[in-house]
This record gives C-alpha cells, structure tokens and sequence, in this order.
C-alpha cells in the first residue's frame, strides 16, 4: 500500500465529518465527484474520453467485466506470463475451465543476461492466430521487469485478440498512454501509484467494450439516472461509455474525495518526474547491490520505482527480511526476489540503511 498524504487524510477527515448530517449531500454530488475522479484519471492515461473510465472496487471487478464481455471459445488461448499477480490470472483460468480455451503462460527466462528483453520476445512469440486475450501488466509486480505493452499489443491486434492490462504496479508512477499502448482495457486499483485508498479503483475500456454488458444492474449505471424523481421509469439504454462498468454505490461519499486528492497529487508530481526521482536516488545504491552480488534487471528492462533485488545464494533470504524489518527498512519478499518501492517520500539515507543490512549479510 501507498501512505495515504496529508491532503488524501484531509478529503477523508472532511468526508466523514460531511456524512455526519447527510443532508449536507446533494444530489449533483452523485455524480459530479465522480466526473472529477474519470476527469483526472483520463488526463493521467491521455485518455480523450472521460466517460471511457468506470469506477470499480478492485483489479478483479475489473478483470470480471473483461470476461463478461469478451467472446473466448474452444481452441483459443488466453495469453499471461508467469507469477503474474492472481487478479490477473483467476479470471482467466475460470474462462478457460467454462470455455475450453487454454491458458497459455509464458514463463520467466532462466537467463539473467538480458532477462527482461527475453521475456518480450518471448510473449510476443507466444501469440499467434489461435489468442483470443493477452492479460499483461505493465511491470511483473515481483522485480519490476517492464513488458514492452505497446509492441505486444500491436501483435495481440495483428491475431485479432483482445488486449488488457493491469496497471496496478505501475499507473501514476510510470508513465502510460492509451493512445500510444492501445489497451482494450486497463484496469487499476488505487491504493497503490496511484496514492489513493483501499477499495477503489479505475477502469478504462476501449471501443470494444462500448456495448458491454455489465456486472450488475445498478441504478446509477441507466441513462437519466440524474433524474432522481424519474428513477422509477425504468429504461433499458445505459449511461455512456464505460460508466454502465461502475460498480453499485459508486458514489462512495469518502473514498471517491479521497482518490480525487490522490489523483491531484499524482498529477502535480508527474509519473515522469517521479521516475527521475526514483532512478537518481536507487542509481549508487544499486551500483553497490550489484558490487556485492546481487542481481538487479538492467535499466532498460525496468521501472525505476519498482526494483527487485536477487541475493547471492548463501544469503539467508529469511534472516535477512527479518533484520530488515528490526532496523525498520521497508520492503516486500515477491518470489525470491526482494522488492523495492521507492517514491518521492524517499531520502537517501533510506536507501543506505537497505545496503548496509544487505552488506552485513553478503559479506
């Protein structure tokens, strides 16, 4: 999880003080918060369509949809790599069980030379005439490795399958644009990059996803829901876009000021930005990790805000962790990689307590 800032705090604080007398709500703020929040994340992707973004609770909502509303059939494969966080593999595995399509995942290269570059070749080998989907992140949420998203999309399309990505890992710290990758469908959770918090998240679906059929049947999701007073002529048309993906009660009176804030902050500190910080501050310390052994994906093959670090063999993976923690140095143990996630709230000096435990165990 992301800290939650002072000003995400804030929005909450106010939000809750706000739902004391819920009279203080109106009706416009149904829907005008909610507008503000697929503003932002549209500028944050360059999405020119604010109502191609839904509001959903989590990855695996999101996932649901694509499912729902993508024509798989037997014979056809559902493309993933390996080790993939789970949102972006249940999904599939279920639709293949219903369908009779395989699902075909691309392992990680035994190699370490050139690993990430690999990897790419690798997917884009895996993809031929019989995919009907290739679920992707943008960075394995293990090491940081970064998929090359818009040379696989083109051969997802080039195969006539469908294109979806899981940006969770890497959306508001890394650059994206869904013009350039041309997803069918990316799919965020906010409490990470995008600094927000827990159970909320963002969706934007493409063209292909325009006459969906979504995961429930939710008042707000009906065109002229904005009529309060009308709600009970039932219609059958949806609201436009990817809005009739929201999830029900998607008006969340505290979450949705508190992403609001967060999306604002993210965009002040610009994901390109915010990678420069995170290369200039990881550059020495990586340069000693690697004088000590360990291994760490080459530049061009990575994320600067998501780092995974391979000890040598004789380390003790779980001692190691465990001082880690006793000196109060924050990081994950992903496979048998352990990951770092530095952002702009970073210092050097963090940075330089992790190599010295690493130092003191390695040597």
């Amino acid at each position: 999880m992301a800290p939650l800032s002072r000003s995400v705090v804030d929005a909450g604080k106010g939000a809750l003080q706000r739902a004391e007398v819920p009279s203080r709500i109106n009706v416009s703020d149904f829907f005008s918060e909610a507008d503000g929040v697929r503003d932002r994340f549209a500028q944050l992707v360059n999405a020119s369509d604010p109502s191609r973004i839904a509001i959903i609770p989590s990855v695996s909502y999101g996932m649901a949809i694509v499912a729902r509303n993508t024509p798989i059939v037997r014979g056809q494969t559902i493309v993933v790599v390996e080790e993939q966080f789970p949102s972006n593999i249940y999904t599939w595995r279920r639709l293949c069980r219903a369908t009779g399509a395989e699902l075909r995942t691309v392992p990680a290269p035994a190699t370490s030379a050139g690993r990430g570059r690999v990897w790419n070749e690798a997917i884009i080998d895996a993809i031929d005439g019989n995919a009907g989907l290739v679920a992707l992140p943008q960075l394995h949420w293990t090491d940081g490795t970064q998929f090359d998203l818009p040379r696989i999309g083109a051969r997802a399309r080039d195969c006539g399958a469908r294109f979806v990505v899981d940006g969770t890992q890497s959306v508001g710290a890394l650059p994206f644009d869904v013009k350039k990758v041309r997803p069918d469908a990316l799919v965020c959770a906010a409490y990470k990059w995008l600094m927000g918090p827990y159970s909320i998240g963002l969706a934007y679906f493409g063209p292909a996803f325009d006459e969906g059929i979504p995961i429930e049947e939710n008042w707000i999701g009906r065109r002229g829901s904005e009529d309060f007073t009308g709600l009970v002529n039932y219609g059958n048309d949806y609201q436009p876009g990817a809005i009739r993906y929201d999830v029900g009660e998607r008006s969340n009176f505290t979450l949705l000021p508190m992403l609001t804030a967060a999306l604002d902050q993210v965009l002040e500190w610009n994901p390109k930005a915010i990678q420069a910080y995170c290369g200039a501050l990881t550059k020495g310390p990586i340069e000693a990790l690697r004088a000590m052994g360990c291994w760490i994906e080459d530049e061009t093959c990575r994320s600067a805000h998501l780092v995974g670090v391979r000890v040598p063999p004789h380390v003790d993976l779980g001692a190691l962790a465990i001082e880690l923690r006793q000196r109060q140095v924050s990081v994950s143990l992903r496979g048998d990689a352990i990951r770092l996630a530095p952002h702009v709230y970073n210092e050097p000096a963090d940075l330089t307590a992790l190599v010295d435990v690493v130092h003191d165990h390695a040597t």
